[in-house]
């Protein structure tokens, strides 16, 4: 398929003062991430609090530049063009929809404003046509003309979240970037949420990255599921094979402990210490809780291996079709 977006062996480091007075930790928010995502197609990323989710989706609409690593657009490299020109590409072809819309929304500025703002940036059109466009954008996420005169804070969680999205929308991009859309919002409107991006990316031809805690969704929504483990890409699995024929352990293990709603939860267990983004372990991060680990796996991080659209990094991956009774078994043999 056409590349649309890619990264190759990207990492994000970032000085923390958790260190002592004299001395500053690194944290290794991103190491080694390499993905390619398709025009129209929708990718979701899944993972544990700090795995690196958020920074692989600031990395993706060029609002993270990385500490080592290329970030290609169509075949440019980012971060080797001017600024202006950057930020040109970047802003008129990738969108981002923010977690909390309260926050990220000006509140003093109403959202007819809030709207233009990035037609004003970029000088598109007339004054006329980016009023119309406005008038547009607001079709286009279900709420009505008159939502323009209003505030943020005269919105509802559900219709900022909506402003939110027409507002990433407003330059016609081919990417838009999700990230945890849903998790400030009611349960009652995240539905509404959830729907709403799907239809407009096939009525826009958009490609879409979504990033959230709730796996299931992901499962759902998207043409391919990337795990993600102290800020590294272990595995990337069509949507569809997800999760039985997942084959690293830490993927199994995070879709096991997901509640169904016709059956309890069941997780495999993990018993061995978390570690530290400061102090990754050697070789595979998720190691000190994998219950396949060996010394190979202390010794170096595998390197991928494709099956198809099947990307793993895995020294010892679990057999394709297992059940989970069979890996929560096998986990508790080496506990």
């Amino acid at each position: 398929m056409d590349t649309l977006l890619a990264l190759s062996d990207v990492h994000v480091v970032h000085k923390a003062r958790s260190g002592g007075l004299f001395r500053r930790d690194r944290v290794y928010a991103l190491t080694g991430a390499d993905l390619a995502i398709a025009p129209g197609e929708t990718v979701g990323i899944v993972g544990e609090s700090g795995c690196g989710k958020s920074t692989l989706a600031q990395v993706l609409v060029g609002l993270q530049q990385p500490t080592h690593g290329t970030v290609t657009f169509r075949g440019e490299e980012l971060w080797q063009l001017p600024d202006g020109r950057r930020r040109h590409l970047i802003g008129s072809n990738v969108g981002m929809v923010f977690q909390d819309p309260a926050t990220a929304l000006n509140r003093r500025m109403p959202v007819r404003q809030i709207l233009r703002d990035p037609l004003d940036v970029h000088r598109r059109g007339t004054a006329r046509e980016r009023d119309e466009r406005v008038r547009e954008l607001l079709d286009q996420v279900g709420l009505p003309h008159s939502a323009a005169d209003l505030l943020p804070g005269q919105l509802s969680g559900g219709q900022r979240q909506r402003v939110a999205i027409a507002r990433a929308l407003a330059l016609a991009p081919e990417l838009l970037v999700a990230d945890e859309p849903t998790s400030a919002l009611d349960v009652s409107v995240r539905a509404q949420i959830l729907n709403l991006l799907l239809d407009l990316k096939d009525r826009l031809g958009l490609a879409l990255v979504f990033v959230s805690h709730d796996i299931q969704t992901v499962r759902r929504m998207s043409d391919r599921v990337v795990t993600m483990y102290l800020g590294r890409i272990v595995e990337q699995t069509p949507a569809h094979a997800v999760p039985h024929a997942a084959r690293h352990p830490y993927t199994r293990a995070l879709f096991s402990a997901t509640p169904g709603l016709l059956s309890p939860i069941d997780p495999i267990p993990l018993v061995g210490p978390v570690p530290s983004a400061t102090r990754p372990p050697s070789g595979c991060p998720f190691r000190t809780r994998c219950w396949r680990a060996d010394d190979a796996c202390a010794a170096e991080m595998p390197s991928p291996r494709a099956d198809g659209a099947h990307v793993l990094r895995c020294h010892h991956p679990v057999d394709g079709g297992a059940t989970d009774l069979e890996l929560i078994t096998q986990a508790q043999e080496r506990s």
